[in-house]
């Protein structure tokens, strides 16, 4: 774990309730008394944490300009993991790897919402490059609503490095999208160990990304417009996987 952070809102506080070590201190309104907040008081005792019933003033002061709905925590942010950390992961799968890789995200709000559909599409780590990459803070962990804490981020410092090894020694298949590939990716096999790999937000895939590529698939656009945002393609493209790879 690394450094702590201010979470506020019913939704977030209680996704983090829900992974009790990660909440170290729990705020709520003292005239608040509805369902909602008994339920945040009833995970909190879950969690044997001590909870300081406090002014609405001193929420607003806690947590400077959210929409706290009464209840506000700090957590510890959850830390990054390296290379070393993912050959392990990689090898102590029982089940074909399922991989998001994300190539130069650089918005908190679109990693936050690449996480949140990696968590519901069950993939086991998203990798990123640690230069030129927006890392875990405490957007993306709010966006997230609770993945950042449940799927493994890894930051690499070589990422065509982490592609390759991935390809030759671990076996998987490295599938990338860009809108100008002949294939479209509902044509593409995306069953069996599998990382499905997607540019950054203005400049795509950068060209060693794509030279380590086994394929590369388009996402077919029937509109006006050029391309989609990062984190709506990766959740397109991970359902497919999905739905290809349901038994």
């Amino acid at each position: 774990m690394s450094d702590s952070q201010i979470i506020a809102g019913l939704h977030s506080v209680r996704t983090a309730l829900r992974h009790a070590d990660a909440v170290t201190e729990l705020w709520v309104e003292a005239r608040r008394h509805d369902r909602r907040i008994r339920e945040i008081l009833q995970l909190a005792r879950e969690a044997k944490l001590r909870v300081s019933q406090v002014s609405r003033q001193e929420l607003d002061a806690l947590a400077p300009g959210a929409n706290h709905q009464g209840v506000v925590a700090r957590t510890q942010a959850p830390a990054a993991l390296d290379e070393a950390a993912l050959k392990g992961l990689i090898r102590g799968l029982d089940e074909a790897p399922f991989l998001l890789v994300l190539d130069g995200v650089q918005d908190p709000h679109n990693l936050g919402a690449c996480l949140r559909s990696a968590d519901a599409a069950g993939v086991h780590a998203v990798i990123a490059p640690k230069d030129r990459s927006v890392g875990l803070g405490p957007t993306v962990c709010k966006v997230a609503s609770g993945a950042a804490e449940t799927v493994p981020f890894v930051q690499v410092t070589n990422l065509a490095r982490t592609l390759r090894w991935l390809r030759d020694e671990a076996g998987v298949w490295l599938v990338g999208t860009t809108g100008d590939a002949g294939s479209s990716l509902f044509e593409a096999d995306l069953k069996g160990p599998l990382a499905l790999i997607m540019g950054g937000e203005e400049k795509g895939l950068r060209r060693l990304t794509r030279e380590a590529c086994d394929l590369l698939v388009r996402l077919p656009m029937a509109g006006t417009v050029e391309s989609l945002n990062v984190s709506v393609a990766a959740g397109i493209a991970l359902f497919e996987a999905v739905r290809q790879r349901l038994p």
